[in-house]
């Protein structure tokens, strides 16, 4: 039986995102914490659990973990396997939504609790070789932290893959699963941690389920098909600019008098554009 990929948001969102597995993203999100050489927290509270299968056929929504610690802070998880080039924008959006979502009109700005946003990505994103980055609001020349309210990690699984780490860190264990290294590995990392047991447990329920495995390949597809229209419609943006381009450069050939046949040449335009460029020149 091929295990289904971790890494997929439908998927970890099932593994992470639902009541009866509240100990093992609790056991998920001590392992970051540690690593970043922060306090663990005891108790959490999942926000938006796992309950509405249609959201997976939408190829636009967001199958993050909402969660509340017992002291109030927010924690928001989502991955992000393809790389749109603005996820440091795109973390600070989620960021602001979730952290000014805590106000309701008449409350004071000092009832705002730390919000934290974990993203974990399946490419390298941040221009070093650290697969954990933690990020807070500091002054430039001391270091000094403005408030702790604001804190984005970044934790990136390919760096993982192609660096010697240890096994030391619970975090680099949770990091491995979600690769999805294969069985007989799986099996390993589930001897080494209890929760990691449990995951894989419900990972393997879920690759014999028929049901979620056809709900796995559904959002595949629809990614897919999305990221295949995004590139389909830059591919003919940037060859609508190169048009334009060649168009204008035309133009200034033909007015400094210069052939036909040479401009065809410099710019890929043909023989009958390029006269028709020449008709509509002004005399």
């Amino acid at each position: 039986m091929e295990l289904l990929k971790p890494s997929v948001d439908f998927v970890f969102k099932r593994i992470f995102g639902i009541e009866e597995n509240k100990d093992i993203l609790l056991d998920f999100l001590n392992a970051v914490f540690e690593s970043a050489n922060e306090p663990g927290v005891t108790e959490i509270e999942i926000l938006n659990p796992y309950l509405d299968k249609t959201t997976v056929y939408d190829k636009m929504s967001v199958l993050d973990i909402k969660a509340r610690t017992a002291s109030g802070t927010l924690i928001n998880i989502e991955i992000q396997l393809r790389d749109q080039q603005d996820m440091e924008k795109r973390s600070l959006y989620y960021w602001a939504r979730m952290y000014g979502s805590q106000l309701v009109q008449g409350e004071i700005y000092r009832s705002l609790c730390r919000t934290v946003t974990i993203n974990i990505l399946g490419f390298n994103y941040i221009d070093n070789d650290r697969y954990h980055n933690t990020f807070h609001l500091r002054e430039d020349s001391t270091g000094l932290i403005l408030t702790n309210d604001i804190e984005i990690h970044m934790i990136e699984l390919q760096k993982l893959r192609e660096i010697a780490v240890g096994q030391q860190r619970k975090l680099v264990r949770w990091t491995l699963f979600l690769l999805g290294p294969g069985q007989e590995r799986m099996e390993e990392l589930a001897m080494e941690e209890p929760a990691i047991k449990k995951a894989l447990t419900t990972l393997e329920f879920l690759s014999q389920d028929r049901e979620a495995r056809e709900l796995y390949e559904a959002r595949q597809k629809a990614i897919h098909d999305w990221n295949s229209n995004i590139h389909g419609a830059r591919e003919d943006g940037r060859e609508k600019g190169e048009r334009f381009k060649a168009i204008e450069v035309a133009q200034n050939m033909l007015s400094e008098g210069m052939e036909v046949e040479l401009v065809a040449r410099l710019t890929g335009l043909t023989h009958e554009e390029i006269n028709g460029l020449r008709k509509e020149m002004p005399h």
